[in-house]
């Protein structure tokens, strides 16, 4: 649970060490399935949730065309990218792997190389020209013709899909659960983003919103309450705007009641969810959580400023006191202890050194359980690229970046020793990365729990009494 910091950074790692960092905190790697198929997929999965859920989509599409996955590139047939462009970070991390799977690709020149969403879809047929080594390049919602682009590839063609719909939610697909722990999972519950944030490049890569069937969605949740599964996460660019209608207008589902009908599934089955909007999350969501104690009393809650005037030019769609006021709302209705994390940027066009203050005394009035925090980088295509001039110099940048750091490190620590002396009913998940002697979970806040293992194991709910913490982890012993 440390926090996601973008540094300018120089990617000098040789291909082995890229492919051993790979499981970083916004890179994940296929895991190792052999059923027999005749061929193998490897797919890396960069920044977010979503694009981890939708590598588990292709998969299982692959997987109906005869390709078992790997976690060995130097054995694939086929190598996709699921990409991010959040940030030119993203897409300078995925460039520098591009040519470190060239060094494979040498090696084995029948090696397919694809580039799979938000990079893609940007970018376009132009990735085809700028990187000699990608042979598809396939957006977000083209994935059902990824069997076809790949014939084509075979024939010795590249091969391009990078088609928006306003339909496709992947609802019928069977997500093959990559990397999985078998105790959480994600289940995507809608698609797209129609807020238009000045700074963000979502609504141009992945489209407008569009719901899935609810019924879907709960069929998937005791699909995997069936296999074993102790954890969903349900997942959407704004979760809080889902809405959901059947074909004949007689059933209407907003997000509490689908949050509710997940919940209902099973009172063993924990339910989180991301990401929150602060415009659209209602009281209705606060008291559906607090109804059902299977809800994890956890919200993701990007507040991007502290100041009025930036988040207008954010084109966020609310203000400081509206932020404010939904924040004293999660208070009143779950209590002082729910978790709120939330995305902060820094150095955003214009904002003066007043303007940084109000982010840090933002800060202070929510106090974060931890955020992921960025300094502004200025995306093509978007509203904030065409009007506003990005004219906060880098260092400037850097440095209010490294004060919201200090600040939110602070404040974890201390909401952390808020925890100590406290018993946490924790889900285990796996060992703790520094030893099999211990194991690793989360509790409801969605922070990370480290105790003894003695003779628990994973997907155990396991009563932690914590009797220390450090920035971003909590630690104790399990208590009957």
């Amino acid at each position: 649970m440390e926090p996601i910091v973008d540094l300018d950074f120089i990617d000098n790692r040789t291909p082995e060490q890229a492919a051993a960092a790979a499981n970083s905190c916004d890179t994940k790697v296929t895991e190792e399935t052999n059923t027999g198929k005749s061929r193998k997929l490897y797919i890396e999965s960069y920044g977010c949730q979503m694009n981890f859920s939708d590598s588990e989509i292709v998969s299982s599409i692959m997987f109906d065309q005869g390709f078992d996955t790997t976690s060995d590139i130097e054995q694939a047939d086929l190598v996709f990218l699921n990409t991010c462009s959040i940030r030119e970070k993203a897409e300078q991390t995925v460039r520098n792997r591009l040519g470190q799977i060239n060094y494979y690709k040498k090696k084995k020149p029948e090696m397919m190389v694809g580039i799979l969403g938000c990079m893609a879809e940007r970018l376009k047929k132009s990735l085809l020209e700028e990187e000699k080594i990608v042979d598809l390049v396939v957006g977000p919602d083209a994935y059902r013709d990824l069997p076809n682009l790949v014939n084509h590839v075979d024939g010795g063609q590249k091969a391009v899909n990078v088609l928006l719909s306003r339909e496709e939610t992947y609802a019928d697909i069977n997500p093959i659960r990559l990397n999985s722990n078998g105790v959480s999972a994600f289940i995507s519950i809608m698609r797209g983003c129609d807020n238009m944030c000045s700074f963000c490049v979502v609504p141009f890569t992945r489209g407008r919103e569009r719901s899935r069937d609810a019924h879907s969605i709960v069929r998937e949740a005791e699909a995997l309450v069936a296999q074993g599964y102790k954890e969903v996460t349900l997942l959407g660019q704004n979760v809080d705007s889902y809405k959901w209608a059947s074909e004949d207008g007689s059933e209407n589902v907003n997000f509490a009641q689908l949050l509710e009908k997940v919940a209902l599934v099973s009172p063993d089955l924990r339910v989180r969810f991301s990401t929150s909007h602060p415009k659209d999350i209602t009281d209705e969501v606060l008291y559906t959580m607090k109804k059902y104690d299977n809800i994890c009393k956890y919200i993701h809650l990007p507040a991007q400023s502290g100041n009025s005037r930036v988040l207008e030019l954010m084109n966020r769609t609310y203000d400081r006191d509206w932020y404010i006021n939904r924040v004293d709302a999660i208070r009143r209705i779950l209590g002082e202890d729910c978790g709120i994390s939330s995305d902060m940027i820094a150095g955003f066009c214009s904002e003066t050194e007043e303007e940084h203050q109000d982010t840090l005394s933002l800060m202070d009035y929510v106090q974060y359980d931890y955020s992921y925090m960025f300094f502004y980088s200025e995306r093509p295509g978007t509203l904030a690229a065409r009007k506003l001039e990005d004219d906060v110099p880098l260092e400037v940048k850097k440095r209010r970046l490294q004060e919201i750091i200090d600040k939110q490190r602070e404040t974890s620590h201390n909401r952390n020793k808020r925890d100590v002396g406290k018993v946490h009913k924790v889900l285990v998940e796996n060992f703790s990365k520094k030893s099999d002697e211990f194991l690793s979970g989360r509790n409801d806040q969605n922070k990370v729990v480290i105790f003894p293992k003695k003779h628990y194991k994973k997907g155990d709910y396991v009563n932690v009494f914590v009797n220390d913490c450090s920035v971003g982890t909590l630690f104790g012993e399990a208590v009957d």
